[in-house]
């Protein structure tokens, strides 16, 4: 499990979380022995309560340009992950956190989370992400309505709108996510690569997501997960998934 921990700062983002998320991805990326993570905050109030704002002050165009590719960077590092990661969204999940929040594969949210864009009121708007994910995620209106407003929704709202996929208690938020994922550390490993790059090209163009789905569908003959899958099927048992895992 990954903690954002700064909670005297509410977990904002700055440089250093940046550094220490990039090499944590580093480890989930090459440890064979990690099949998922979940990403979190510290404490009950926060998830993510956005960028560390004294960082932001002075910035020239180009820094703020490259601050916002920085960020990017590492948030596309999340979404690409061939490895399923979950958004466990504790607290407050804004600007930067909201973001973060958007680029884990799905997110859990507790009852007591607020999701927002609040950058309109620093001057600014979402750099990390948050005009594109918002609308891939809850549509164009309903973004532009938060990302031009700044205002808040809370959990119920985040779920009626598909921001996130579930709501729960803040007890039973961990829990919940562990669930999921021994679900889906049960299924063949090769395949949930295989959907996760399949899934994220419909973002990009729906006629190359097609084009990907079918390479993908069909490199899935190639691995020992699928043969003992449809094996399994077959002779009416359990699959044994695994002997694709480097």
């Amino acid at each position: 499990m990954v903690t954002i921990n700064r909670p005297d700062k509410l977990n904002a983002l700055n440089q250093e979380v940046f550094r220490e998320l990039n090499l944590v991805l580093d480890e989930i990326r090459d440890n064979h022995a990690i099949q998922s993570a979940i990403i979190t905050g510290s404490g009950t109030k926060a998830f993510v309560a956005g960028a560390d704002i004294s960082e932001l002050r002075g910035l020239t165009i180009e820094e703020g340009k490259a601050m916002a590719k920085e960020g990017q960077d590492t948030f596309f590092r999340i979404e690409n992950s061939y490895k399923p990661i979950i958004a466990c969204v504790n607290g407050y999940a804004l600007g930067g956190g909201c973001e973060l929040a958007m680029s884990c594969h799905f997110r859990i949210a507790s009852d007591k989370a607020k999701f927002g864009q609040p950058e309109i009121n620093l001057g600014l708007i979402p750099g990390y992400g948050g005009t594109q994910r918002l609308v891939q995620l809850i549509g164009k209106g309903r973004a532009m309505e938060m990302i031009l407003t700044g205002n808040s929704i809370d959990a119920a709202t985040a779920h009626q709108y598909g921001l996130v996929n579930q709501v729960v208690t803040q007890e039973h938020l961990l829990g919940k996510a562990m669930e999921l994922l021994q679900i889906i550390n049960a299924k063949a490993q090769s395949a949930i690569e295989a959907a996760i790059v399949a899934v994220n090209a419909s973002e990009e163009d729906s006629k190359n997501g097609f084009e990907v789905e079918s390479d993908a569908f069909g490199k899935c003959f190639g691995t020992a997960d699928t043969k003992e899958g449809i094996q399994a099927f077959i002779e009416k048992r359990k699959p044994v998934f695994g002997k694709d895992k480097g």
